[in-house]
């Protein structure tokens, strides 16, 4: 080869490879559609903020319609994921495979449902599961505190927990009153934990219930009860520990993410998934849930990464 060749070979393939450059670090655009769960809001909201770090041309939208609202929308395919705090019910399979939506279930982080009382409150030192159903099941009469146990105080119980809509009400009305959605209805609802957390904390007789991230953010203004399960030595509080060992029983639980496979077609969406099983680990810990072993982190992810997509 000729000396005189040499700067134009080098041109040539610093030019290639500034093109290979640009390509690998090409910027994203599009839109993911998140709806559901306001448990697992916190984590898609947290995951969502750090993925528009990496690419700020794609708009991630997180919506909270509660996990049986998420669904609905999700099984017809109008959103790309859908956060659950509880499985997907049959009812809701149903209607996917009619609508050809095909998906994935992805576990992301362990949660312990919180039940949780005014700090004024200082008669109560614990709650059996039995003494939460006689509370919150359905045609329940307990009204005032001293309903549950004689040594309390005559003083008005006002109840908050989530809606029907919710995975979390489905869960604990299942987990505590022996069937889903049997509950009494004579309480304050909201898809909006944040509401729950403000009633709770503004009047001494209440009790409520949500995730436990909302009770770690609120906890200045909350007291969590310990509940003693049936045949248990002891009351167990709601704590990292507690939840991860599942001894915060019966409502410690997974949640889970569900991804259309229709939707990983879209590079946008398979890229924020990937992001998001690679990331759930640390922003679940940051965000007042318990990380999932690594291992079915990484089953996850391979299991997004051999789904095999095509150009739309």
């Amino acid at each position: 080869m000729k000396a005189s060749q040499w700067p134009f070979r080098l041109v040539l393939g610093l030019v290639f490879s500034l093109t290979i450059q640009s390509h690998a670090s090409a910027k994203l655009q599009g839109t993911v559609k998140v709806d559901g769960s306001s448990t697992v809001f916190p984590i898609t909201e947290a995951v969502a903020e750090e993925f528009s770090k990496i690419q700020p041309r794609v708009r991630v939208t997180v919506g909270v319609s509660g996990t049986g609202g998420g669904f609905k929308k999700f099984t017809v395919g109008e959103t790309d994921i859908n956060d659950a705090s509880r499985p997907i019910k049959d009812k809701e399979v149903k209607v996917a495979k009619e609508k050809k939506v095909e998906y994935i279930q992805i576990p992301v982080a362990y949660d312990g449902i919180s039940v949780v009382i005014n700090p004024k409150n200082t008669w109560v030192d614990y709650l059996t599961v039995d003494e939460l159903k006689k509370i919150w099941n359905t045609g329940s009469k307990v009204s005032t505190w001293k309903d549950i146990r004689s040594a309390w105080p005559d003083k008005k119980i006002v109840l908050y927990g989530p809606g029907t809509d919710s995975g979390t009400f489905d869960y604990f009305t299942e987990e505590i009153n022996g069937k889903s959605q049997a509950s009494r209805s004579d309480f304050t609802k909201s898809e909006d934990d944040n509401t729950l957390v403000q009633g709770v904390a503004g009047d001494e007789g209440a009790m409520g219930y949500f995730g436990f991230s909302y009770y770690i953010e609120n906890k200045d203004k909350l007291k969590a009860v310990g509940i003693k399960n049936k045949g248990a030595k002891a009351a167990v509080a709601p704590t990292v520990d507690s939840i991860n060992k599942g001894t915060y029983a019966p409502l410690s639980r997974p949640i889970f993410i569900y991804v259309s496979k229709a939707s990983l077609n879209k590079p946008e969406v398979k890229a924020f998934v990937e992001f998001y099983i690679q990331n759930a680990a640390k922003l679940s810990k940051e965000t007042g849930y318990v990380p999932l072993p690594a291992k079915m982190y990484e089953k996850s992810l391979a299991e997004i990464k051999s789904v095999k997509t095509r150009v739309l």
